[in-house]
């Protein structure tokens, strides 16, 4: 049988992070640019059940029955054989690799579980739908983030623009004119589950704080969906700008972070914000086309290590 293989982008998160955990929008996109790839091959002479994983890029080269339960493969093909209600695979060999950066705010492992998926499901004779995709990354996301927002999962398994609000049905963001994004590392991992829980207590200790920012980034992101509906793209770049400040005073920012984002700003982009939970991962600037070069370079000489030039396209949503 020949080997099946599909892929998932990354993702970015434009704005609304940590107020989409309590109940706010946020608007993320697909970035095409970066992908994950699985492989499914049959092992025809192994036994039923015996699932091999091959991940290089986190060093895991392991069965699957030998994985802890709450690792995020095996919570993912949990998942995945309860939904398809079998009772076993039938023995086949899973090699995943990406070029997303991990532990960035790109996505990583949703997209590396929606590639996974969607793999298998059409090596088992059984294409799942974005739908359930979706869902079923969720389960893995778990294994990563703890309580996670569902976002990642989303806008990865549909590869649209998504309008989210957690626990409403998805609403898909058309976007009438595309715009261009340098993404640049910090290079700093961080644990988005780790974040999420500090921006927890901290709301705890002082809800009323937490609760103005909260729904003033809510207005941002509604600011910014009818810019990117409209086309308006001269707004788009301060909202960002002023999303980050408000991320600052919730605590996920870094010097470093903040200094890249002032990079981006004195390069010329129209606007610039750290993208995911914070704490490390990247930041994101809004830039015009033909200076996109200009703002990388400048954010690659003062310790960025890494950039990304992606491009969204136009979408009817």
């Amino acid at each position: 049988m020949p080997s099946i293989s599909a892929s998932a982008p990354g993702k970015i998160i434009l704005f609304g992070e940590h107020a989409v955990v309590y109940g706010h929008p946020a608007i993320a996109v697909p970035v095409e640019g970066v992908r994950a790839k699985a492989v499914v091959m049959a092992r025809p002479t192994a036994p039923q059940g015996s699932v091999l994983i091959d991940a290089p890029d986190i060093s895991l080269n392991a069965l699957l029955a030998d994985l802890p339960q709450d690792h995020a493969f095996s919570r993912l093909f949990t998942a995945l054989q309860s939904y398809l209600e079998i009772d076993h695979f039938p023995a086949f060999h899973l090699r995943v690799t990406s070029s997303i950066p991990i532990a960035s705010g790109m996505g990583s492992g949703a997209a590396i579980a929606v590639a996974a998926l969607r793999a298998v499901g059409t090596f088992l004779g059984r294409p799942l739908t974005n739908e359930e995709v979706s869902l079923l990354a969720y389960e893995s996301e778990k294994a990563y983030h703890g309580t996670p927002s569902g976002i990642d999962n989303t806008v990865i398994g549909y590869t649209k623009p998504v309008w989210f609000v957690r626990g409403q049905p998805v609403q898909f963001l058309p976007i009438s004119t595309p715009f261009t994004l340098v993404i640049a590392s910090s290079g700093i991992h961080s644990s988005t589950a780790d974040v999420v829980s500090a921006v927890r207590r901290n709301h705890e200790a002082d809800p009323a704080f937490s609760d103005s920012i909260f729904q003033h980034i809510a207005q941002i992101s509604a600011d910014a969906a009818a810019a990117l509906q409209t086309g308006n793209m001269a707004t788009l770049g301060p909202l960002m700008t002023e999303n980050h400040q408000l991320l600052q005073q919730l605590d996920v920012s870094l010097p470093e972070l903040d200094t890249l984002v002032e990079i981006a700003l004195q390069a010329g982009a129209l606007g610039a914000k750290l993208s995911g939970a914070g704490r490390g991962g990247n930041i994101i600037a809004l830039v015009r086309p033909e200076n996109a070069q200009t703002v990388a370079d400048a954010l690659l000489r003062h310790d960025a290590v890494e950039t990304i030039l992606t491009t969204i396209a136009a979408t009817e949503g």
